[in-house]
């Protein structure tokens, strides 16, 4: 299994192989440097593996929220390595992926909650709320956009974990938050940034539950509705 991963739902930029169980990353923080440092990981990975595009089995790529710019570079890539090498698409949650860094990171284990909040500006943060399972990260709430006085945990009688782990960007506005949920923190890490290894690992358990899409219709998720983003031309 040959897997090809792409970031840029952040500041961060990154691209990463999953190649028969490991993972190999390129990583730089660049906040208006993704168009630039995008393709080169990718040929950098490649050839460091002695590997082509052709070699690939699937793509994957965080599909936000986050950055509406960045978004629009990954998917732009993706949409077109896809549709060349005519191989399926994982589309990955980018909040899912930094609750999988919050479990790797802070060795969580099954039952614990990580509560994922970025940066929307506009006052507002993405949130996502998931549980730990089997090391995995699992949603227990649909995400959304909202003002930091606004986020909640899962409803009381909800199925829902008794302690949460709060990762990242979006916790710098931790004392707006309502104490219902800060009261249920461990802990929680502002720096956690979408990495695509963790966009990998998703994605390769998602392509073995068969939840690949096609070129496409492999589309950014901005959670805020009036964004949208045109397919590529003549693409659908």
């Amino acid at each position: 299994m040959k897997l090809l991963a792409l970031d840029t739902s952040s500041e961060g930029c990154s691209a990463a192989l999953w190649l028969d169980g490991q993972v190999t990353e390129r990583f730089e923080v660049a906040p208006r440097g993704h168009t630039r440092l995008l393709m080169p990981m990718v040929r950098e990975l490649l050839a460091g593996h002695g590997l082509s595009p052709t070699d690939l089995d699937a793509l994957a790529f965080a599909r936000g929220p986050g950055s509406f710019t960045g978004l629009r570079i990954a998917t732009g890539v993706v949409q077109g390595l896809a549709w060349g090498l005519e191989l399926p698409v994982v589309p990955v949650s980018s909040l899912a992926a930094v609750a999988l860094a919050a479990i790797e990171q802070q060795s969580l284990r099954t039952g614990d909650g990580i509560a994922v909040a970025f940066d929307a500006r506009m006052g507002e943060v993405y949130w996502g709320a998931f549980e730990c399972q089997g090391s995995l990260p699992v949603a227990v709430g649909p995400e959304r956009v909202c003002a930091p006085d606004l986020v909640a945990l899962p409803a009381t009688g909800e199925p829902s974990p008794a302690s949460w782990f709060g990762a990242g960007s979006g916790w710098k506005f931790q004392e707006s938050m309502p104490g219902s949920v800060t009261g249920t923190l461990t802990g929680h890490d502002e720096t956690l940034v979408p990495h695509a290894a963790q966009v990998a690992r998703l994605a390769e358990v998602a392509y073995r539950r068969g939840e690949t899409v096609s070129a496409e219709q492999a589309q950014p998720v901005y959670v805020r509705d009036e964004v949208t983003w045109q397919k590529l031309p003549g693409r659908g």
